[in-house]
């Protein structure tokens, strides 16, 4: 079955909504070299609360995009990884953080610009 993003009632907006939100994208970006810990990950992402990050890892679990190992150690290690599903994802969103980082001032340039033109 091939989805239709242009109907509101395909799953395929479920989708995009998951994969167009800044936390899912920065957690696949920061577990594009490996498994991360819990703490790895929410300090590389940096400016994410704890209960965000566990909704976002709990939300990408469920959606297929990595999995969430737990190690029977004292204290209980966990590990999240993509898995092959999230991995498809990996390149399409290193190339959109790419465009976003070669192109910010630009970006911040027309806002800034617009900004001035609305409030003349």
């Amino acid at each position: 079955m091939k989805g239709d993003a242009f109907d509101p009632d395909c799953p395929t907006r479920l989708i995009l909504d998951r994969i167009g939100d800044k936390w899912s994208v920065l957690v696949l970006l920061s577990l594009a070299e490996g498994p991360r810990r819990f703490t790895q990950l929410r300090d590389m992402i940096g400016g994410v609360t704890p209960k965000v990050l566990t909704q976002t890892l709990r939300a990408m679990q469920r959606d297929g995009l990595l999995t969430r190992h737990v190690f029977a150690e004292v204290p209980p290690r966990v590990e999240y990884a993509l898995t092959p599903l999230g991995l498809s994802l990996q390149r399409p969103i290193e190339a959109i953080a790419e465009w976003a980082e070669e192109n910010v001032e630009a970006v911040v340039s027309a806002r800034e610009q617009h900004d001035a033109a609305v409030s003349a």
